[in-house]
C-alpha cells in the first residue's frame, strides 16, 4: 500500500508538472504569434542601423539600441566592453568606366580600406601579366605607379552551376567547368610566379605606386560578391560585381586600355572600444545557475548583415521578450550573449569566457544561433555524453509543428570553430548549435553584398524563436543540473594521436591595426 501511494504521488506530480510545462509552451507561442515583434525588431536593426562591423559606429549604435530595447521591456541589459578595434566608418564609393565609354560601375570598398583623401583619382586599368618568375615580376612592378590594378581572375560564366544544370545540355555545362578549372588553376600559377599571396599582393602594388587595387570575390550566385577586409594601407582596395569586372579585364586583356575614376570616402576613426551586449532574467531559486541564450551581433558590411548574424539576433531578443512576459520568474538566471567581433575570431565570446568563470561554471546550457534564416533543422550533441538525455526531454516539449524537421545527434563531436558557441565548448560547458536549413546561404547571403531585410523568412524565424524559448524554459525548469561528461574522442586517423577536446583560445582584444 506504502509504495502504490508513492506511485501514485509520482504520477501525481509529473502529472502537474506537465500540466505546467504545457501551460507555459501554450503561452510562448500565443506571444509569438499574436505579437510578434520580429519584423520590426528587423527593420529598425538592418535598415535603421544597418551592417555592424567590429570597430564602426553602427556597431556602437546596435550595441545601444539593443540595451534600450531590453530596457523598454524590463529586461536589465549593459555594455560590456571587452576590447579595443580600428575605429573605420564606410563612406560613399562612387565607380564610373570613363574610357572607351562612360559607365557608372557596381562595386564598393572593402572593409577598413584606404579613401581617396576626397577626391577622385582617374587612370587607367592595368592587368597582372603571366610572367615567367618572381624576378621577372619584380621588374614589371614600377609599372604599376599611377595605375588601378586588377588582380582576380576573369570567371568565364556569371552564370551560378544551378542555371547551367536546368537549361545547358550535359557537354556544354562539363565543357564549361572543365574551361573554369584550366582557368583558375591558370591563375593560381599566375599569381603564385609574382612571389605574392592574395593577402602580400595589394601590399606590393601600393608600395610600388599602384593608386587602387581592383578585385571580385565573386560568390557564385546572380549578382553576389563575398565583401570582406582590405589589405593595403595607403590605396583604396574594391570589388567589384563579376560584371564589371568582366568588362575591365575583358577590355584591358584586348588592348583597349580602360581608364576609371574612383571616388572612396571612407574615415578612420582611431581605436574605439569594442563590446558584448549582455541582458539578464534573474533567476528566483537557483540564481547563481545560468541558462543562456547566444548570438553574434558584429557582421561584414558588404549587406546589412541579416541572416549573418542578424536573424540569430532577432531570434534571442524576441526569445528573451517573449520569456519576460509569459516567464518573467525563472528558477535559474537566463542570460543573453550578443557578441562582438565574432567574424575576426570568436573574439567577444571568447573573451566573455575568459572574464566570467564564475558563471561558465555554472551554465546548465547555452543555445547559439547564426548560420541563416532557415529553420533549425539540426542539434549536436558537442560531444557532451548525457547530452541526449536533457536536450531530449527538453525537446519533448516541443510541440511536433516546431520540431518536425529537427534531427539530432548524440553524442556527437565538440566544435572547435565556426560560431560562439564553440567558445564555451572549449571551457566545457554543454553549449549547443541550433543550425539551420541552407536557403542558399552559403552562396547567396553568407558575407555577400545580398545579405539583406529582404532575406529574411520570418516565419521560419518566428519557428526558431519559439523553439529557443521553450529550450530555455525548460532549461531552466529541470530539477537535475547537467551533466558536463565528455565522451572518448576517437584517435585521430592523420596523426594516430588520441583526439583532443578543443583547447581554449585567447581572444584578440586590440585589433584591426597591424
Amino acid at each position: 500500500m506504502i509504495r502504490f501511494f508513492f506511485a501514485l504521488l509520482l504520477i501525481g506530480s509529473t502529472a502537474t508538472a506537465q500540466h505546467k510545462d504545457s501551460v507555459m509552451v501554450s503561452r510562448i507561442i500565443k506571444e509569438a504569434t499574436e505579437n510578434s515583434q520580429l519584423k520590426k525588431l528587423g527593420q529598425e536593426l538592418m535598415d535603421g542601423i544597418g551592417p555592424r562591423l567590429v570597430g564602426s559606429p553602427q556597431m556602437q549604435q546596435a550595441h545601444d539600441w539593443a540595451v534600450a530595447k531590453y530596457t523598454s521591456w524590463g529586461v536589465t541589459a549593459r555594455n560590456e566592453k571587452w576590447g579595443e578595434w580600428r575605429g573605420w566608418q564606410r563612406g560613399v564609393t562612387h565607380i564610373d568606366m570613363v574610357l572607351p565609354r562612360v559607365k557608372t560601375l557596381e562595386g564598393m570598398q572593402l572593409a577598413w580600406s584606404p579613401s581617396t583623401n576626397g577626391k577622385t583619382v582617374t587612370a587607367d586599368v592595368i592587368l597582372i601579366p603571366d610572367l615567367a618568375d618572381s624576378i621577372a615580376f619584380q621588374k614589371w612592378l614600377p609599372s604599376v605607379k599611377g595605375k588601378f590594378v586588377l588582380i582576380s581572375m576573369n570567371q568565364p560564366t556569371g552564370r551560378p552551376d544551378y542555371n547551367w544544370e536546368e537549361f545547358g545540355t550535359k557537354e556544354s555545362f562539363e565543357k564549361m567547368k572543365k574551361e573554369r578549372t584550366e582557368i583558375t588553376d591558370a591563375w593560381t600559377k599566375r599569381i603564385s610566379k609574382t612571389g605574392y599571396t592574395a593577402r602580400t599582393l595589394p601590399v606590393a602594388l601600393e608600395n610600388a605606386g599602384a593608386v587602387g587595387v581592383i578585385m571580385s570575390n565573386w560568390s557564385r550566385g546572380f549578382g553576389v560578391n563575398k565583401i570582406f577586409g582590405a589589405n593595403t594601407k595607403k590605396v583604396p582596395t574594391i570589388d567589384l560585381s563579376l560584371e564589371d569586372y568582366g568588362l575591365l579585364y575583358r577590355l584591358t586583356e584586348a588592348g583597349v586600355a580602360p581608364k576609371i575614376s574612383v571616388r572612396a570616402d571612407s574615415k578612420e576613426n582611431g581605436v574605439v572600444p569594442t563590446y558584448n551586449t549582455v541582458a539578464e532574467i534573474k533567476g528566483s531559486t537557483k540564481p547563481n545557475e545560468y541558462v543562456m541564450l547566444s548570438a553574434h551581433f558584429d557582421s561584414w558590411d558588404g549587406g546589412t548583415g541579416a541572416t549573418d548574424n542578424g536573424t540569430g539576433t532577432l531570434v534571442m531578443m524576441e526569445a528573451m521578450r517573449i520569456l519576460k512576459l509569459v516567464y518573467p520568474n525563472p528558477k535559474r538566471t537566463i542570460l543573453v550573449g550578443h557578441w562582438g567581433s565574432e567574424e575576426q575570431g570568436l573574439n567577444g565570446s571568447r573573451a566573455f569566457v575568459e572574464d566570467h568563470p564564475e558563471i561558465i561554471s555554472n551554465i546548465q546550457a547555452l543555445f547559439n544561433q547564426d548560420n541563416g534564416t532557415g529553420r533549425v533543422v539540426n542539434i549536436s550533441g558537442q560531444g557532451f555524453l548525457h547530452a541526449y538525455d536533457y536536450i531530449g526531454r527538453w525537446l519533448s516539449r516541443v510541440p511536433n509543428k516546431y520540431k518536425s524537421e529537427l534531427e539530432t545527434r548524440f553524442p556527437g563531436a565538440p566544435g572547435g570553430g565556426g560560431s560562439d558557441y564553440a567558445s564555451f565548448v572549449a571551457a566545457g560547458v554543454p553549449a549547443f548549435s541550433l543550425s539551420s536549413n541552407s536557403w542558399s546561404y552559403g552562396n547567396y547571403t553568407w558575407h555577400t553584398n545580398r545579405d539583406t531585410y529582404d532575406k529574411i523568412v520570418f516565419d521560419d524565424v518566428q519557428n526558431n524563436a519559439i523553439l529557443t524559448a521553450i529550450l530555455i524554459y525548460m532549461a531552466c525548469e529541470d530539477e537535475n543540473k547537467t551533466s558536463r561528461e565528455r565522451i572518448v574522442l576517437p584517435v585521430n586517423q592523420r596523426t594516430g594521436e588520441p583526439g583532443k577536446w578543443p583547447a581554449q583560445t585567447k581572444p584578440t582584444r586590440k585589433g584591426g591595426l597591424d
